[in-house]
């Protein structure tokens, strides 16, 4: 039996304006993954991110990179509370 969690993830650098939040979707989807993710108004991405242990893992990895265009300069991850999400979605 596997035990899902959930991360939430913040992403700073050049990540606005560069398909981050699509990108991040097809991972999400890639690594079955459900959760969310948004633009803040500081020019971060914040990421709730729910799965496997061990695809969590690769998701978050694939976050700290980003697509081709983006540049992440700062990575944050904490555990945060399962919320169980149904599919993976962008905010606005």
């Amino acid at each position: 039996m596997f035990m899902k969690k959930q991360l939430c993830l913040t992403v700073k650098g050049k990540v606005h304006g560069v398909g981050f939040r699509f990108s991040c979707m097809e991972a999400a989807y890639k690594f079955n993954i459900s959760g969310n993710v948004r633009n803040m108004t500081d020019g971060s991405v914040y990421i709730k991110a729910e799965g496997e242990e061990e695809n969590l893992e690769k998701f978050a990895e694939w976050c700290r990179k980003g697509p081709v265009w983006a540049k992440v300069m700062r990575f944050r991850q904490e555990e945060g509370e399962l919320e169980n999400f149904n599919s993976f979605e962008i905010l606005r």
